[in-house]
């Protein structure tokens, strides 16, 4: 039988980063967010909470807690406030965790520890202008200078979270390196350190949402890193970040809960405070009703990412799991935060009021780490249905 229940040990968990969002986040992060600044100040405090080291083993500085207490942590966060969710969660899942998964012993000695006690940032260099869905479509290449016994990058990536904070310390970056045997790319992953001659980082994007986290360009002229620094196997980089994206999605799906929650309870408060006509607005049923629909949603959305989360710590597949649980808690959030803004009216567009950033941030869960089309054919090839040509 299924229970999506929490232990004792995440409902503590729980507990915890929900106090720290209400009392430490909530009070500082809508200055971050309208001035478009990073919040250096509680990401430290995230990392003195152990928060970026909680998937991971105590010997390389982690709490132990396994991916499920991520996904935890990243929905209370996201409840209050998703630039400071998404900045743990693509400095963990995608930044970390690929050292993690892949590394050698001495790549996860030498990063993980400052990683994991939030005093260094990793990103993602997956994405490529003009590449979109299309992962498989990497134009950067890492060329092998056997005499230098180095690799030597050229090309751009776009989008990256976490790319340009002052306390980003390294890169993992996809590049073609060479042909496979049957003529396609061989994409590999190597590890570029932030400080690296011939890395450029792009200015700030100018986003819709997500004010609060950095996200940015890259580009690589002649950028020279040691040989050492190829990630797991050569030719495995697809393989490799395939199976990242696989357990990302449960996190996104999380935090995409955790947004819809916040909707749900910044419209209670708001509806069972606001008047009109002599009585507050919850008691209209069509308020109401709103209200009960957007807390379905969000209560299945929860039950999805849970039961992904937990297949995937008992190592059984669970990457159809993920595509749903990531499908219908990005479209829950989206749904949730365009109807908590009806219910606030004109209060719902102004930037003081937390669903405007609700309904600003929650439309790119929609789109990144996967868009809803790409979870649809996951979910249909998963099913053996014919694929189209």
């Amino acid at each position: 039988m299924l229970d999506c229940r929490l232990d004792e040990e995440h409902e503590e968990l729980r507990r915890t980063v929900a106090k720290f969002a209400r009392d430490v986040v909530a009070p500082a992060i809508a200055e971050h967010y309208e001035n478009h600044t990073f919040p250096y100040e509680l990401v430290r405090e995230m990392g003195r909470l152990g928060l970026f080291g909680l998937p991971f083993p105590e010997e390389y500085g982690g709490m132990g807690g396994g991916y499920p207490a991520l996904c935890v942590a990243l929905e209370e966060l996201a409840r209050v406030d998703s630039s400071v969710a998404i900045t743990l969660e693509a400095g963990v899942s995608l930044g970390a965790m690929p050292v993690f998964r892949f590394g050698t012993e001495e790549q996860r000695r030498r990063w993980l520890p400052r990683l994991c006690a939030g005093q260094a940032l990793a990103a993602f260099g997956l994405t490529e202008p003009g590449g979109g869905s299309d992962a498989g479509a990497t134009r950067t290449t890492a060329r092998y200078d056997v005499t230098a016994d180095e690799w030597v990058l050229d090309g751009t990536k776009c989008f990256i979270t976490n790319a340009g904070t002052d306390i980003t310390s390294l890169i993992t970056v996809t590049a073609v390196t060479g042909t496979a045997p049957d003529g396609s790319k061989e994409i590999s992953t190597i590890l570029v350190p932030a400080d690296t001659p011939g890395l450029t980082v792009g200015r700030p994007y100018s986003k819709v949402g997500w004010s609060a986290s950095d996200t940015r360009e890259l580009s690589f002229t002649g950028c020279r890193v040691p040989g050492a620094n190829l990630l797991g196997q050569r030719g495995r980089g697809y393989a490799q970040f395939l199976s990242i994206l696989d357990e990302g999605r449960i996190a996104i799906a999380a935090l995409a809960t955790g947004l819809a929650q916040g909707c749900v309870d910044e419209s209670v408060r708001y509806a069972s405070e606001r008047e009109a006509f002599g009585r507050p607005i919850a008691a209209n049923q069509a308020i109401a009703f709103k209200i009960a629909d957007m807390q379905t949603r969000t209560h299945l959305a929860r039950l999805a990412w849970r039961d992904a989360a937990g297949r995937m710590s008992r190592g059984e597949p669970f990457k159809q799991a993920a595509a749903i649980a990531k499908l219908y808690s990005s479209e829950a959030a989206v749904d949730n935060a365009r109807q908590a803004t009806q219910i606030h009216g004109g209060y719902g567009f102004m930037n003081e009021y937390p669903v405007a950033r609700f309904w600003r941030d929650s439309k790119i869960l929609e789109i990144g780490e996967g868009t809803s089309e790409i979870q649809r054919i996951l979910i249909a090839r998963s099913l053996g249905l014919p694929q189209p040509g």
